[in-house]
């Protein structure tokens, strides 16, 4: 008996995987084929051994085959080849998951005419582009124009375009933006005919997504949220910071490592006095190689090469995380990259300066074409930048700004003065030739610019000294790697705007306990942190404009007393700011009322007692409904947090908050309300309803209240559900949370407060003109963000309906206090649109 049971669980996980296999099979017949195919060809042609020169002759693609041999089946057979066993596992690696996404979006057969028109039209379109390019002196004449193609993700790629029109918003854009981005980068960097083919492809898949999607599902331009605007935008700038470094395997020389590539591909000029053919005027592509070569002799050049890319990754990976740094740092290095090419690649060689190599031929109009685009791709990033920076709201504080500021233009200037002065003692032993004070002068700001940029300017004169050397080619990568290293803070480091440790600090006063059901979101990213000197109390607080709005009331290691805040009122009356307490606990009015401060209510809290709970009676029928409606349907409460989630899970959580804002006509709220971001704190609970099949029909998250290090009430936050799902879902999610609290013993359940919503009568004298200030804002608010109507709805649960205040210290301030919940609600706003929100309608 013992033996049977491993026997008896190994064939089910056997069946189980057999059952997995047929489904896939029989929902993606057209996937399979292709990757059995690929493997077929391969090894029918033996290219999977090594090269068959015999069959990609009479298979492959390209100018030669369909221009001139009458292959006119090349394109379909060119995408069914491999080199070597290498490129065969990743073809079918990418064929079985992309195309096998394809398939299940639009079904089999939209799947094979978008294989078989995209790879046409895109292989064509290619050719057709490298027969106007043979006339003359062409770019590709007597290069790439005989080379012949085989390349499966031609057909993968456009497919995978197609498709997308049959995705969601979120799996839509983002195929979109990042297939887009990587084929021009290939075509830019690579720039072999693949490259070209792919590109078409990808233009073909688009349009035949278009063609092939039903009308009634078409859309247009759809809002993304800040976490959706950033992925993207990290993912542009991260591929444009990777694809130079293609230049190294490939013949493409446009990229800014492409001198490395040089350097790394020869071994040498060829010639004891390389610039002498470039001297004496007999330009031709042997000079430019030659005058390349001797600028990046060593290691300095090759790492200066690297040090911006490397930086820019840097941006990346700050855009990730939210940082304003970022984006602006993003603007000047495209920006600058943009200008920099404009001016070495596009009017130095037509300058006609004796030291600058001329453009070789005019009819190059593809080089053109090429070198237009590295001027065109970064000034484009930095456009993007500048129009989406709204989306990264951790601004960094104005002592770090003078601090990078301060180390980069300082370290620029002494290196320059230290190359000019040390230069200047070697003017007549260290260089290839005496030099003046000018020739030092002029010479300095190219030796912190990439090589690349300097490879059609002849060098006026060259190191020949040890130390002359390391002048020359040592300060540039020294300025990089400080640019690199003075980054790494305002990019990655703890969030701008606070001391680094303050966040941590303030976790460990709210788990300790002190604080309402709302204080834990004075965790998330934009709060800045003040602590009473006496270590018993913290405010978290952004400061808007010249006013701090408090995130809820003072927390701590005991209840907020007068003195707290009287003591932060003074700390932001010190800094010029106006201190306004919001969304803080009615209990609290007494100490302003005695503060001489003015309050109103402007949310309220809906508590619902877990030990209390039922869904008896008549006024919970809706409740009762929702939740055997869920059981009919299949649908399971699962308790979980978001580092438990596998990958297809939280996939389905982004998709469908994407599907979510992408409805709104305003942008993602912030301050008191969570988005994705927040989720994946490590203490914020959520609850999921997942169907039979495992598609994640609603979410829900939780966030925690602390006593004495443990756990005492949930807060309810993150609410979505899944666009034509089940309707009471959201019933059915909350109503599971508040039995699985009331069995753990939670002694509240707080289903959060409505921004701008409650039931409470406005207060006679100057607080009504008050609340009518406010409730024009929420009256605008009401028809994209519903806020009213969720407090409808969180009556459904019959909870305690506690009010919230907000306190300030001078009704004077009252429009600048508008405006700053405004900006904290809705950052990416600028000051002329939230006036114009506010403005009451007449």
């Amino acid at each position: 008996m013992a033996d049977a049971a491993p026997a008896e669980a190994r064939i089910s996980r056997i069946a189980r995987f057999g059952r997995f296999l047929l489904r896939r099979v029989a929902g993606e017949p057209f996937t399979l084929a292709v990757a059995v195919l690929l493997l077929v060809s391969a090894l029918a042609a033996g290219s999977i051994f090594g090269r068959a020169p015999g069959a990609i002759g009479a298979l492959a693609t390209g100018y030669l085959p369909l221009a001139l041999w009458g292959h006119w089946w090349s394109p379909i057979t060119a995408v069914f080849l491999s080199r070597g066993i290498v490129d065969l596992v990743v073809v079918i690696v990418l064929a079985y998951l992309l195309i096998g996404l394809a398939e299940r979006a639009m079904g089999t057969w939209r799947t094979v005419l978008g294989f078989v028109v995209t790879t046409c039209v895109g292989t064509v379109l290619g050719v057709f582009a490298q027969v106007l390019t043979s006339s003359g002196d062409a770019f590709w004449q007597h290069g790439v124009r005989t080379l012949l193609t085989v390349d499966p993700t031609v057909a993968i790629a456009g497919t995978l375009m197609a498709a997308s029109a049959f995705t969601t918003a979120l799996v839509r854009r983002r195929i979109r933006v990042l297939t887009v981005v990587v084929a021009l980068m290939l075509v830019f960097y690579s720039g072999q005919p693949a490259d070209l083919y792919r590109a078409f492809a990808v233009g073909a898949g688009w349009g035949l997504g278009l063609l092939l999607r039903p009308p009634a599902r078409l859309h247009g331009w759809l809002r993304s949220s800040h976490h959706e605007v950033r992925v993207l935008m990290a993912s542009v700038v991260a591929v444009t910071a990777i694809g130079p470094a293609i230049a190294l395997f490939t013949r493409s020389r446009l990229g800014l490592l492409a001198p490395v590539a040089l350097l790394m591909n020869s071994g040498g000029s060829g010639t004891e006095t390389p610039l002498d053919d470039c001297r004496a005027l007999a330009i031709s592509s042997v000079c430019v190689h030659n005058v390349t070569l001797e600028r990046i002799t060593g290691a300095g050049p090759v790492i200066l090469s690297i040090l911006p890319l490397l930086t820019l990754l840097l941006v990346a990976l700050g855009l990730l995380f939210g940082r304003r740094f970022a984006v602006w740092l993003g603007i000047v290095m495209s920006g600058g990259e943009a200008l920099l090419a404009a001016y070495y690649f596009g009017f130095l060689p037509r300058s006609g300066l004796p030291y600058v190599v001329p453009s070789l031929n005019v009819h190059y109009w593809g080089l053109t074409l090429s070198l237009t685009a590295t001027v065109a791709i970064p000034a484009a990033i930095a456009v993007l930048l500048a129009v989406f920076r709204r989306n990264f709201t951790v601004l960094p504080s104005r002592r770090g700004i003078a601090r990078y500021l301060l180390t980069v233009t300082g370290g620029a200037v002494a290196l320059a003065a230290i190359y000019v002065g040390v230069g200047w003692s070697l003017r007549n032993t260290g260089f290839s030739r005496p030099l003046t004070i000018i020739d030092l002068l002029a010479d300095v700001v190219e030796r912190f610019l990439p090589v690349a940029f300097l490879h059609r300017e002849i060098p006026n004169f060259l190191p020949t000294t040890p130390l002359g050397w390391l002048m020359y080619h040592g300060v540039g990568p020294v300025l990089w790697l400080m640019i690199f290293v003075a980054s790494i803070r305002p990019l990655v480091g703890p969030t701008q705007g606070t001391r680094g440790g303050d966040a941590v600090r303030a976790r460990r006063m709210l788990t300790a306990g002190g604080g309402d059901p709302l204080s834990f979101m004075t965790t998330w990213a934009g709060n800045s942190y003040w602590f009473d000197p006496a270590g018993t109390g913290a405010v978290a607080y952004r400061v808007r404009g010249g006013v701090a709005v408090t995130t809820g009331g003072p927390f701590g290691t005991r209840e907020p007393t007068a003195e707290i805040i009287g003591r932060f009122a003074r700390f932001c009356d010190d800094n010029g700011w106006v201190p306004v307490f919001y969304s803080v606990d009615a209990a609290l009015q007494p100490i302003f009322q005695s503060m001489g401060w003015g309050t109103l209510v402007v949310a309220e809290e809906a508590v619902v007692i877990p030990a209390d709970w039922s869904t008896t009676g008549k006024s919970m029928q809706d409740i009762r409904t929702s939740i055997n409606r869920a059981s009919r349907a299949g649908l399971r409460a699962e308790w979980t947090r978001y580092a438990q989630l596998p990958l297809s899970v939280s996939t389905q959580l982004a998709d469908i908050s994407e599907e979510w804002i992408a409805e709104k006509q305003l942008p993602e709220m912030g301050f008191t309300l969570g988005g994705l971001d927040e989720l994946r704190d490590p203490d914020v609970a959520l609850m999921l309803a997942v169907d039979e099949a495992g598609t994640v029909q609603g979410i829900t998250s939780w966030l925690p209240s602390f006593r004495n290090g443990e756990v005492i009430g949930w807060t309810l936050d993150f609410m979505r559900r899944r666009s034509g799902g089940m309707n009471g879902v959201m019933e059915f999610l909350i109503a599971q949370a508040a039995e699985r609290m009331r069995a753990h013993g939670a002694t509240f359940m707080s289903l959060s407060a409505a921004p701008l919503a409650h039931s409470v009568s406005p207060a006679e004298g100057a607080g009504s003109a008050t609340d009518r200030f406010l409730g024009t804002l929420s009256g605008t608010l009401e028809p994209v963000y519903g806020f009213r109507s969720l407090l409808r709805f969180k009556k459904k649960f019959h909870p305690q309906l506690r009010p919230l205040l907000m306190a300030y210290p001078d009704p004077i301030a009252l429009p600048r206090i508008g405006l700053a919940l405004v900006r904290s609600y809705l950052p990416g706003l600028s000051v002329r649109q939230a006036a114009r929100l506010m403005r009451p309608s007449s």
